[in-house]
């Protein structure tokens, strides 16, 4: 079973890159309906979304993380917002498996909420006060210091397999649109029991 990738875990390592895929592509959140053969119904927010899962799609999950998880050296992408007073706080933070140091790695914005960025890189130092805590990370040419609030959503991935795609499992995933409207995809994101999953 791979791990989960880049387009798995969506908007915590999205690249900001040209060569994407020229296929429009939609984000999809919701719950299982139901998984017949090759084809996944989940109900959203929206309503229903019926996607065809490629040949050799691939399933990984995520698991509730802290900020206890969060050693100085890991390799985490962190989704964050600006504050009032100067500087970055956290959303969302992916905590990434050794297998995929390095992925999408630099400071840019980040295409899923207003005025956000996205960093994925190498945690330098970590710092606790009573009142909250932060991390230093560090990629070539620059750093970034990111306070992480309690209301943060810490994940990080674990094994999964299309056995785990039941009804009213918690699932995200990236889908392309076809020519014909129809929705296309290879990987699929499970959130464990306790877990959020990223945005």
């Amino acid at each position: 079973m791979r791990l989960p990738s880049l387009a798995l875990i969506g908007l915590v390592t999205v690249l900001a890159t040209g060569a994407q895929a020229q296929t429009p592509q939609t984000r999809i959140r919701g719950t299982v309906e139901r998984l017949d053969g090759q084809s996944l119904t989940v109900k959203t927010q929206e309503g229903t979304a019926t996607v065809a899962l490629a040949p050799n799609y691939s399933v990984g999950a995520v698991i509730k993380a802290s900020m206890a998880d969060i050693k100085k050296g890991s390799f985490i992408g962190v989704g964050a917002r600006p504050r009032a007073e100067g500087g970055l706080t956290a959303v969302q933070v992916f905590i990434f498996p050794e297998a995929m140091r390095g992925t999408g790695e630099g400071h840019r914005p980040w295409a899923v909420l207003p005025d956000s960025t996205m960093t994925n890189a190498t945690v330098a130092e970590t710092v606790s006060r009573v009142e909250s805590s932060s991390v230093t990370l560090t990629y070539p040419g620059g750093e970034q210091t990111i306070a992480i609030t309690p209301e943060a959503n810490i994940v990080m991935a674990a094994p999964a397999q299309a056995a785990d795609l039941i009804a009213g499992a918690q699932v995200a995933l990236t889908a392309s649109r076809q020519a014909d409207g129809s929705l296309s995809s290879g990987r699929v994101t499970i959130a464990r029991a306790g877990a959020q999953l990223p945005l």
